[in-house]
C-alpha cells in the first residue's frame, strides 16, 4: 500500500518530518518529508523512506485544506521498481473529526524480462477522533495478478507534544485471489513515532 499520511494537523504541513516504524513482523523503517517551497496555500515537499523492503523517493504537494498528491518511485530488492501517483482529500476536520478519502495507482516494472509491467490500484477511508483515537480501511487491487489486498486498522496516539507524536496501530489483512484459495486474516500491528522540526 501507499505510504500517503493524511494531513491531520495542518499546523505540522510547513514542517520537516522524521518518522520511524517498528511492526509485528520485526520490520523497521524510516522516512522524511522535508518542505522544498510554499506559498499561503500550497507546500511542495521532498519525500524518502527506507526499510528492509526497499527504498523509495519522490515528491508531495499539502494543500492547507488537507488535501495532498504525491509522486515516488521505490526500488524493491530481488523486484524492481514502482512508481506511484497517489492523492488524499479531507473531507472533514473539525475540532473532533478528521476523515480522509486517498486513491493511488502503482505502476509496478520487474526485473524480470518474461513478467510484464503492471498496475496497481487502490484506495481507502482514514477517521481520527480527537487526534487520539481512529480506524483506516484500505484495498488494492492488481488485475494482472487476480489479487485484492484489504488492511483494517485501528489506531490509538499514546503520546503528542508540539513536535512529537507516538502512535500505536492494530488490526488485520486479508489477500482474495484464485492463486491463494486459504488465505485468512492476518493480525499486524505497528508503533510509529513522528518528530516535527
Amino acid at each position: 500500500m501507499n505510504d500517503v499520511v493524511p494531513v491531520t494537523d495542518r499546523t505540522r504541513v510547513k514542517r520537516a518530518e522524521g518518522r520511524i516504524t517498528a511492526d509485528n513482523k520485526g520490520t523497521v523503517g524510516l522516512s522524511a518529508k522535508l518542505p522544498i517551497a510554499h506559498n499561503d496555500k500550497n507546500i511542495l515537499s521532498a519525500i524518502g523512506s527506507t526499510s528492509p523492503n526497499g527504498q523509495s523517493y519522490g515528491l508531495a504537494l499539502d494543500n492547507i485544506k488537507g488535501h495532498s498528491l504525491s509522486l515516488s518511485e521505490s526500488r524493491i530488492p530481488d523486484f524492481g521498481k514502482q512508481q506511484t501517483l497517489a492523492g488524499n482529500l479531507n473531507l472533514m476536520n473539525t475540532d473532533k473529526h478528521n476523515l480522509n478519502a486517498n486513491a493511488f495507482v502503482t505502476r509496478n516494472i520487474p526485473k524480470f524480462p518474461e513478467v510484464p509491467n503492471f498496475n496497481t490500484v487502490g484506495g481507502g477511508v482514514d477517521y481520527m477522533f480527537n487526534k487520539k483515537v481512529g480506524a483506516s480501511l484500505d484495498v488494492a487491487h492488481t488485475p494482472f495478478l487476480q489479487r485484492t489486498d484489504v488492511n483494517a486498522l485501528g489506531k490509538l496516539n499514546l503520546y503528542q507534544n508540539p513536535t512529537t507524536s507516538l502512535d500505536f496501530g492494530a488490526g488485520a489483512s486479508r489477500s482474495f485471489s484464485p492463486h491463494i484459495p486459504s488465505s485468512s486474516w492476518e493480525p499486524n500491528f505497528r508503533f510509529s513515532l513522528s518528530k516535527y522540526f
